[in-house]
């Protein structure tokens, strides 16, 4: 597929996408501030530039009032620590049990100059404690890297027109919607990056309008036996991919309910230190919600399309496309009961479209792209049993909050294969012929939380899976024992 001409096609389509956009306009009226913190790295620093405010509580200890810098001089520096452990396998070929130690430090620093202002970020993931049958990979580690490296303009009133507008060149984090597709990775110990051009046009309290063109940025090493030896290798995009796309967000469209609708392009290609399976998709999307509100109902719908070519795998020796069509739907309903604890209850359902056949030359198993998974599914880190690739999967989820600094949250989640042909992708198991049962089993998950002060932070969970059918008996499963999964962690700011 000719990169040019798919670019045109996917610039086209996001002019028609803003073409859209209802013709508001309004200055920021009241500050937007949220006093729990997401306590990922740098998501706790981070200040929205149109609308004049910091996202989230500043830090009780921190570095800008510790050395008395000034205000156009932002400097943070956060330090996560995770044990986890993990009993039994699920993994195809898996023995035993595992654990580690994953540790993050995340420095960022940003300087404002009027309409300007330039950032850098650096991250060091790294962890202990696993071997050569931990499965470790570059989720898991990438040392002494820069993750951020850009150079921002913004106006509050462009042209007197009433839009804040801004624009972010460099290297960068994304972080859009649902972030069911693109994500800033909250518990994976690595984060995704992108260089490239971002920008940003915003009606205030009306819309909003994201349009990117990146190259995917690859973490170096790969192999587990150089992760594992502390060898580095400086983070590079391949200059063969690019990822590109437009972000429109609209405000209580009507009865408080938000819209958004967007559509991305992948061209993917392989350079020397990067063989790829040359995905070249298009995926439109549209989500509608209604934020929990203290006695009253809230759901959530969204629905993504996936089309283009892909080919089976990354050889090099592989240069046979195959034609992608496929699709995720995701939907919930929940209620949020006006009692002490503040207690939300939801029922959540969704389905990735899978492989219905794997010798008919065509694929049809969703990709979630750049998108995050731990909100939905369960823990990451050493576990990561289930990713948005063919399932099928019911749920219902409690969460309150004992405490005003305490948040508890209780999932129970079915899974099932979409297509009994294709992968439960996550484990590498396969049946190629559908005759193993499709059911893969069930998973309990418990989560506590618990803000000490706005710098310093605690947090254990526990998930433990329930093996079915075939999670038992597909080929190259491991025994037949369930998965019982473990961690603690501290998040430092300052």
């Amino acid at each position: 597929m000719n990169v040019q001409k798919n670019s045109i096609i996917c610039l086209k389509a996001i002019c028609f996408m803003a073409s859209f956009m209802p013709s508001f306009s309004n200055a920021a009226e009241e500050k937007k501030t949220y006093a729990t913190p997401a306590f990922a790295a740098f998501e706790s620093q981070m200040s929205d530039v149109l609308l004049g405010n910091d996202k989230y509580e500043k830090p009780i200890w921190n570095l800008h009032d510790a050395l008395n810098l000034p205000k156009w001089l932002s400097v943070s520096v956060e330090q996560r620590t995770r044990y986890e452990t993990m009993d039994g396998r699920f993994n195809a070929g898996g023995m035993g049990g595992d654990q580690q130690i994953a540790l993050q430090t995340d420095a960022f620093l940003e300087a404002r100059f009027n309409h300007f202002r330039v950032g850098g970020e650096f991250l060091d993931a790294r962890q202990f404690g696993a071997d050569s049958g931990s499965g470790v990979n570059n989720t898991h580690v990438d040392e002494a890297d820069f993750i951020q490296g850009y150079l921002g303009w913004s106006d509050q009133n462009f042209l007197h027109s009433g839009l804040g507008t801004e624009v972010i060149a460099g290297r960068q984090s994304l972080n859009f919607g649902s972030r069911r597709l693109i994500a800033r990775n909250a518990m994976r110990n690595t984060i995704n990056s992108f260089d490239g051009l971002r920008l940003r046009v915003l009606d205030y309290n009306h819309w909003q309008f994201n349009a990117f063109a990146t190259m995917p940025v690859n973490r170096y090493p790969t192999s587990a036996n150089a992760l594992l030896n502390g060898d580095h290798d400086f983070d590079t995009a391949n200059g063969k991919t690019w990822f590109s796309g437009g972000f429109l967000e609209m405000y209580n469209v009507a009865f408080g309910i938000n819209a958004e609708a967007y559509l991305y392009h992948l061209d993917e290609g392989d350079s020397a230190k990067s063989q790829t399976r040359n995905r070249r998709y298009f995926t439109p999307g549209m989500r509608f919600y209604l934020k929990p509100t203290k006695g009253k109902f809230d759901f959530q719908s969204e629905s993504i399309g996936q089309f283009g070519t892909v080919r089976a795998t990354a050889a090099a020796t592989d240069g046979k496309d195959l034609d992608h069509e496929a699709w995720y739907q995701h939907v919930d309903v929940g209620y949020t009961f006006d009692a002490p604890w503040k207690p939300r209850f939801a029922l959540e359902y969704d389905y990735a479209s899978g492989d219905k056949n794997p010798t008919d030359g065509n694929d049809e198993r969703f990709d979630t792209l750049y998108g995050a998974r731990r909100f939905e599914f369960g823990a990451t880190g050493i576990y990561g049993a289930f990713a948005r690739s063919n399932i099928n999967s019911p749920a219902y989820r409690v969460g309150f909050a004992p405490l005003s600094n305490v948040q508890v949250g209780l999932s129970h989640r079915f899974y099932w294969l979409a297509e009994k042909k294709d992968a439960w992708t996550t484990a590498g198991l396969q049946d190629k012929t559908g005759k193993t049962d499709d059911y893969i089993g069930h998973q309990i998950e418990l989560t506590t939380r618990w803000d000490f002060n706005s710098s310093l932070n605690f947090e254990t969970g526990w998930a433990h899976l329930f093996k079915g059918e075939f999670a038992k008996n597909a080929p190259k499963a491991p025994d037949t024992q369930d998965v019982d999964y473990f961690y603690v962690q501290s998040m430092l700011r300052f």
